[in-house]
């Protein structure tokens, strides 16, 4: 970063949510108990998966590091913006609002490739299930997972990088909740053609290859379960990735409305609710999904609540 372009703005005012000054309360609490939820739901999804003996597998290897992603990337937005709902002055300092730039880049890119990773494993497990732990041994999962962290943490320097390079000499107002790429951009008083390009194409290619993934493997996976003769056998085969389709369903489809739209219809507004989508609802709902969905969870759960001691083992 060029610190000398940025020497006179050292700190930016978050407009938040909403600025009307009566709905700050109300809007502090409906957030702390999404937030306390995404937790709870996130650290519950955590825990399980790690210590019940019936839950190591690769699917409930990937559940658990998407609970870690989805947990990250809510507490990199949730606690400031909870504090600034209750504060007249919405500061954040500028090196606070570059690291929170960069966690939600690490996370967020971390989800697209984790949520492409869970439909590979989906399709390996209903495709080919004989070669299933050969193809996703512990190894593999491994290797995966920290390249998924890995990318998200390159793309997260390269991103932020790029849009801290440019001067921010006038306005420090950013019409959001949080430090996001366009609203900082928007706020530059020099040429952005460079960061917004890399912005463009990071977005577009991180979507473009994770979903290509996705929709290759459902795709095979229909034509696979299509193919069992008995209804009993599609049944079971389609419930083993239901939960999944509807998280990856839910999560796409934002980021496809939000990128998609019409330049002429786009917003700052309607681009802060798409955020508050996937950044805190979505990671709230994940858990839900997957739980409710899950047999396997809900048992293990039942295990837990019924006597923790005997039925969780620690690996």
């Amino acid at each position: 970063m060029d610190l000398g372009n940025v020497t006179q703005i050292t700190e930016f005012i978050l407009v938040g949510v909403s600025d009307r000054p009566e709905l700050q309360i109300p809007l502090f609490f409906v957030f702390l108990i999404i937030y306390l939820l995404t937790a709870a739901g996130n650290l519950g999804i955590i825990t399980l998966t790690s210590v019940d003996s019936r839950l190591q597998t690769p699917m409930y290897f990937f559940l658990r590091h998407l609970a870690v992603i989805n947990l990250g990337n809510s507490t990199v937005i949730a606690p400031k913006m909870l504090v600034n709902f209750l504060v007249s002055k919405k500061t954040t300092a500028y090196y606070e609002c570059a690291t929170q730039l960069g966690g939600f880049l690490v996370f967020i890119v971390a989800e697209i490739f984790m949520l492409a990773v869970m439909a590979y494993d989906r399709y390996v497990a209903i495709c080919n299930p004989l070669l299933y732990m050969l193809v996703v041994s512990r190894q593999v999962c491994l290797l995966l997972v920290s390249l998924t962290y890995l990318y998200g943490f390159c793309t997260a320097i390269v991103v932020s990088s790029c849009v801290f390079s440019v001067s921010y000499c006038s306005s420090n107002k950013i019409n959001h909740f949080y430090c996001d790429n366009v609203p900082l951009l928007a706020l530059s008083c020099t040429d952005t053609y460079l960061p917004e390009t890399v912005v463009f194409i990071s977005a577009a290619t991180n979507l473009f290859f994770s979903m290509t993934i996705v929709l290759i493997s459902y795709f095979n996976i229909v034509l696979s379960i299509l193919r069992i003769n008995s209804a009993e056998g599609r049944k079971k085969a389609f419930s083993t990735c239901a939960s999944h389709m509807i998280a990856v369903t839910v999560f796409y489809g934002t980021l496809l409305f939000m990128y998609l739209q019409p330049q002429t219809n786009y917003s700052l507004d309607t681009d802060k609710m798409a955020s508050v989508f996937y950044t805190l609802v979505i990671p709230m709902l994940n858990p839900m999904i997957y739980s409710l969905r899950n047999k396997d969870v809900k048992d293990a759960l039942k295990r837990f609540i019924i006597n923790p001691c005997h039925s969780l083992k620690p690996m």
